[in-house]
């Protein structure tokens, strides 16, 4: 799986160099496609769900599973990077949210607000802790900075596909009674809104958005979980 995270982070590394004005949800998805071939990884989404492109892409208020195409980045957006790789049979997921250009202070914020989330979350996962504390920790930070989480949406299990046991809400979830054992793979990811905890399902029946048309981001790691802490499998 060290292998399977790495391709990731490598990728997601090359996407976000790519990121700029004028540039089209489809070409980062080349960039995708060209880096994970050569690391001799696939895409997982496509593998498992027959997703319409290497990786998601989402925009503004997109919130996940956007599909590549032809739209194009306009100073001022944010998009939404997320990458699942397949790789000798595991699998590895992560994602962050990028400014294009300048962006305002609130959308700013909002990327800011995820990535420290998804700090807290990890920080909260130790083997043999309630799954339910990472939402905890998850939600608690991004409503103290003024922000929403998008309940409907979370983090699971990861190995040999994409969503496995349990799944890892980001907020404390009623009747989540999960344990983390030892050695088990999650991803944590908060997904987060400036304005709203609902979502909604666009049109093309994959991408999802918030339900008010506020901006969301997103920011997602893979860790292996132990007794003395985590460890990022998806880190640069």
């Amino acid at each position: 799986m060290r292998a399977a995270g790495h391709a990731v982070a490598l990728t997601l590394e090359a996407m976000r160099e790519a990121v700029r004005p004028g540039v089209t949800t489809k070409q980062l998805d080349e960039v995708a496609e060209r880096r994970l071939r050569s690391l001799g990884a696939r895409s997982a989404p496509s593998l498992v769900y027959d997703f319409p492109g290497w990786t998601c892409i989402s925009v503004n208020d997109e919130a996940v599973h956007g599909i590549p195409g032809d739209r194009v980045l306009l100073a001022g957006d944010l998009v939404t990077l997320d990458v699942t790789a397949e790789l000798d049979g595991f699998m590895a997921d992560a994602a962050i949210t990028v400014p294009v250009a300048e962006v305002d202070d609130e959308s700013a914020r909002l990327c800011l607000c995820a990535a420290d989330a998804l700090q807290r979350g990890i920080a909260a996962a130790r083997a043999g802790s309630a799954v339910s504390e990472i939402g905890r920790a998850v939600e608690a930070e991004v409503e103290r900075q003024g922000f929403r989480v998008l309940r409907e949406l979370t983090g699971h299990g990861i190995g040999r596909t994409i969503h496995e046991p349990p799944t890892v809400h980001n907020h404390e979830a009623p009747g989540q009674t999960a344990v983390l054992d030892e050695g088990a793979v999650i991803t944590i990811e908060p997904i987060i809104s400036t304005t709203t905890r609902s979502a909604r399902m666009l049109a093309d029946g994959w991408t999802v958005a918030t339900a008010d048309g506020s901006r969301a981001a997103h920011a997602e790691h893979t860790i292996a979980v132990f007794h003395d802490g985590a460890v990022v499998l998806t880190a640069a």
